[in-house]
């Protein structure tokens, strides 16, 4: 039986902000450096596109600065959850209203995207829990 101590707990949630900081921030490049082409292949214009890179690599920053603290702020952890939730939830609404102008293959994507944040906001709630 494996025990697991408070730095495992913080290992947990460090790990899955991480990964959530490198996936945003990934994300944020290849719509930031292949807009035109996203565009396209997604639907919406390639001038939201680069939008949503941008805001996307400062949100990955910004993740990845807050699981490289010695210690993980649980405001800020909290927020990041926020707005992780405030993203799934935007990304359905635009498939489901239309809102996007997304291609078939651009509204598989968001609501792909839209269940891969929902999984990091649901790990990152387990973490914050555990630290407790």
């Amino acid at each position: 039986m494996t025990v697991l101590t408070m730095t495992d707990h913080a290992k947990f949630l460090r790990l899955t902000l991480v990964l959530d900081a490198v996936v945003t921030g990934v994300n944020g490049l290849v719509y930031l450096a292949a807009a035109g082409p996203a565009s396209d292949l997604l639907g919406p214009d390639a001038g939201l596109l680069r939008e949503i890179g941008v805001f996307l690599l400062v949100y990955g920053a910004a993740v990845g600065l807050l699981a490289s603290r010695r210690v993980i702020n649980p405001a800020a952890t909290k927020a990041v959850i926020a707005l992780n939730v405030v993203w799934t939830l935007g990304s359905v609404l635009a498939v489901v209203t239309g809102a996007a102008e997304f291609t078939t293959i651009g509204a598989v994507w968001a609501i792909a995207q839209a269940l891969v944040v929902g999984v990091f906001a649901e790990l990152q709630i387990v973490g914050l829990r555990r630290l407790r």
